[in-house]
């Protein structure tokens, strides 16, 4: 079966939030995000923390700092700095929104996120849905869900 146009850009937009997660220097978890207005990338992000402070994401006992930021934030706070508008957008994002996110999200005017891996909870994506915000996933073959 041939897949459609709009699943092969979901697929190209998910692979490209794969390899912008590259960029974070979290050890536990690298996650990658894209928003996408139209045919155009308008923002990105990746975890890890926030602009000044040292980029080390994890304490001795290797836990994530409280401060660390989550890819879609970093992409949405970077969109919100600029002259674009997130209302209306696509967000990608390797990993499934946190609750905390899907509220930002929701702020945000993003109307559908696409994402490849699932997060430990649920609560995210179902606070998206609740909200009319389009969800889906599309894993890879390689993909695992997240435990921590």
């Amino acid at each position: 079966m041939e897949k459609s146009k709009q699943r092969l850009l979901d697929e190209r937009y998910l692979r490209m939030a794969r390899i912008w997660a590259e960029n974070s220097y979290c050890t536990r978890r690298q996650v990658g995000a894209l928003i996408v207005r139209g045919d155009a990338i308008i923002s990105d992000g990746y975890n890890g923390t926030p602009s000044g402070f040292e980029n080390i994401c994890e304490d001795e006992d290797n836990r994530t700092k409280p401060y660390v930021l989550h890819a879609e934030a970093n992409a949405i706070t970077k969109v919100a700095k600029s002259n674009n508008s997130s209302f209306g957008a696509t967000l990608y994002v390797t990993a499934s929104p946190c609750i905390e996110c899907s509220k930002l999200i929701i702020q945000a005017g993003i109307r559908r996120v696409v994402y490849s891996e699932h997060y430990r909870s649920a609560d995210g994506i179902e606070l998206l849905q609740k909200a009319g915000i389009e969800v889906e996933y599309i894993g890879f073959a390689d993909d695992k869900e997240i435990k921590d």
